[in-house]
């Protein structure tokens, strides 16, 4: 910023020249049309755009990296295992150098939880999707049909093409720290207690096999355990899969 000028201000007489200076007469006011000078208007200040700024391309290229990284080793702690699987393996997988990965995760456990974590929260929002378009699409759904969309659904997160995260929380979980299970399984709650509504109807109309409590356990113990024996090359199919599960848990 420029300084300021400096106003000069008036002298006495010197004590040396005792003659006073004669005052000089008041200028005569400028005419009206005389030019003068005028200070430009100040500047307003630039607003701020409201909303959440938008991501720079550096932070989008982060979020991505972060994802593959995640994808990759739920693929790896799936096929090798947590305790076999370095952090130059996850790296090599998605062509980063070996320290890299600890630019987004501070530790392979981290990785390890964030995997799980996230593989849980969206399995939660993708079946409360699934049950929301099926009331969409016939209001008067029953409990068994309910039941169906439930189990086709946790399949898909089983053995869909998206099913590195949850198969690997049923190998790893004593691979986390007792603070990450216990944050782990506040979200796995959310999603298993999704069905109790519709296990307690089928409850009421007697035509589930066993109490809805224990029922719970029993289908996510049979359910999960596909993940050791099923095999798309087989020739069925996710829903061919669901129809006989169904008819496994309910009676016709």
């Amino acid at each position: 910023m420029d300084s300021p000028v400096r106003r000069t201000s008036a002298i006495a007489p010197s004590a040396k020249n005792p003659q006073a200076r004669p005052r000089r007469q008041a200028a005569a006011p400028l005419p009206a049309n005389s030019a003068t000078t005028t200070q430009p208007p100040a500047e307003e200040p630039a607003r701020r755009p409201r909303g959440r700024p938008r991501k720079t391309a550096e932070e989008l290229d982060d979020g991505n990296r972060r994802r593959k990284l995640m994808d990759s080793a739920a693929k790896l702690f799936l096929t090798q295992g947590f305790a076999a699987t370095s952090t130059r393996d996850i790296a090599a997988a998605v062509g980063m150098h070996s320290g890299s990965p600890f630019y987004h995760f501070e530790s392979k456990s981290a990785l390890l939880f964030a995997v799980m974590n996230e593989g849980m929260t969206t399995a939660v929002q993708s079946q409360q999707q699934a049950l929301d378009a099926l009331a969409k699409g016939n209001s008067k759904a029953t409990a068994r049909e309910r039941l169906r969309v439930l189990i086709r659904h946790h399949f898909e997160v089983l053995l869909g093409p998206h099913s590195g995260f949850i198969p690997v929380m049923l190998y790893e979980w004593r691979s986390l720290t007792p603070a990450q299970r216990k944050s782990i399984a506040r979200v796995k709650d959310t999603y298993e207690a999704a069905w109790m509504p519709t296990l307690e109807a089928l409850a009421r109309q007697k035509t589930l096999q066993a109490e809805p409590g224990v029922a719970r356990l029993f289908i996510f113990g049979a359910l999960n355990w596909a993940v050791q024996w099923f095999s798309p090359k087989k020739g069925k199919s996710l829903d061919a899969l669901t129809d006989e599960a169904l008819a496994l848990f309910i009676r016709t």
